[in-house]
C-alpha cells in the first residue's frame, strides 16, 4: 500500500515493558497514556495526510475510542463530535483467532518484553469490536496472503 507503519509495541513506555516481562498485565492506568501517545502519531500522520497502518493490541472499545479521539474519550466516554478536534476515521482490523494459534506465534517470537503466560489476561481483557465501530475481523486460520488480501480489499473499498 506504500502506507507508514508503526508497531505499538515501541512506544510502550520502559515502566509498561519491564512490567510484562514480569508476567504482570498491564491495567487501564498503564494503557492509557500509550494510547494518548498513539493517537498523537495517528492525528499527526492523519494532518501530513499520511495513510498510516498501526499494529496494536487494542483490546477495549474504550481503548479504541482514545485512538480514534484522544484523552477526551476517557473524560466523556464518547468519541469526540465534530468541531474543534474532529475524530479520527479508522478502520480497526481485528485479527480472530483461536488462543492456541496466538499461543503458536508468540512461542516463536524472540526478543519481544512480553511473555507467552500474559496470552490468557489478553483474551480476559478482549472486547471485540462491534458496531456501530469501524472495523472488519479477519481470522488468523487463513493463510498469510489471504489475510492481507482480505485487509487491503477492505481498505480499497473504502
Amino acid at each position: 500500500l506504500g502506507w507508514k507503519f508503526y508497531d505499538a509495541d515501541d512506544y510502550h513506555p520502559l515502566e509498561n515493558k519491564k512490567k510484562m516481562e514480569k508476567g504482570i498485565p498491564l491495567n487501564d492506568e498503564d494503557r492509557i497514556p500509550w494510547l494518548c501517545t498513539l493517537h498523537d502519531i495517528l492525528r499527526r500522520e492523519d494532518a501530513s495526510r499520511q495513510d498510516t497502518v498501526l499494529a496494536c493490541s487494542a483490546l477495549k472499545k474504550m481503548y479504541r475510542r482514545v485512538l480514534i479521539s484522544g484523552a477526551s474519550a476517557i473524560k466523556s466516554n464518547q468519541p469526540e463530535q465534530p468541531g474543534e478536534n474532529p475524530a479520527l476515521k479508522i478502520l480497526f482490523v481485528h485479527l480472530d483467532g483461536p488462543m492456541n494459534i496466538i499461543a503458536g506465534r508468540l512461542e516463536k517470537r524472540r526478543g519481544h518484553f512480553m511473555p507467552l503466560k500474559l496470552l490468557k489476561s489478553q483474551f480476559d481483557t478482549l472486547e471485540p469490536p462491534s458496531a456501530p465501530e469501524n472495523f472488519i475481523t479477519v481470522s488468523l486460520e487463513k493463510s498469510l496472503p489471504e489475510i492481507v488480501a482480505e485487509i487491503e480489499s477492505a481498505i480499497l473499498q473504502g
